[in-house]
């Protein structure tokens, strides 16, 4: 693809760093914002900036938050002693919009995944184990998504927390075997977390 500016170019090509988007695609994108005001590329430049430098992750759960406890892990109505293990912040988003989940979740951010070079110290799992020697957790719910890397993380954080006498359970498979979670329409969601089953029941089919 030639480019008849270096301006334009470098645009595209780091526009053409983000998933899923190809050279033409961003090259559409780039044009796009080139015909907007001034005033409104600023704006998109800017969120993107303050997003990038004052982001945080909430201490409790690793969720991605703008301030040191997410709105979830400080709402006083959730149930505290039910924490729903998830990989990132697009499922979180997905289980909430079912409106049926109530407890606490944990950002694993990321499963294991040793051809890619992601081992359990990668992961925030040792928090999680934290919290369930603490006592206060009383069930966990595996919502990791239906593949090799998912349920092989979530058979490694099983044995580690197995010895608390924690409640373990699994979403039930209305998640097709290798999908990924956050694709999954809200009703299948749903009633995959009300029809959960002890995570034990979910290994021997692994």
């Amino acid at each position: 693809m030639e480019f008849s500016s270096k301006l334009l170019e470098r645009a595209v090509n780091e526009m053409a760093q983000l998933p899923g988007i190809g050279k033409r695609t961003a090259l559409r994108l780039v044009l796009h914002l080139l015909k907007q005001p001034k005033e409104q590329t600023e704006l998109f430049a800017s969120a993107l900036l303050k997003m990038r430098e004052e982001i945080k992750f909430c201490r409790e759960c690793h969720n991605i938050s703008d301030v040191d406890v997410c709105e979830i892990c400080a709402n006083p109505s959730r149930d505290t002693s039910v924490v729903c293990v998830v990989e990132d912040i697009r499922d979180v988003m997905a289980l909430e919009n079912t409106g049926i989940f109530k407890g606490l979740y944990h950002v694993l951010g990321g499963k294991i995944s040793p051809i890619d070079g992601v081992g359990p110290s990668q992961l925030n799992i040792n928090s999680l184990v934290d919290k369930v020697k603490s006592g206060r957790v009383k069930e966990v719910i595996f919502a990791l998504s239906s593949t090799m890397e998912g349920d092989t993380t979530n058979f490694y954080i099983y044995k580690q927390i197995k010895e608390y006498g924690v409640t373990t359970s699994a979403i039930a498979r209305g998640i097709a075997i290798g999908d990924e979670l956050e694709y999954a329409d809200e009703v299948t969601l749903g009633r995959s977390l009300l029809h959960r089953i002890p995570f034990e029941n979910s290994i021997k089919n692994m």
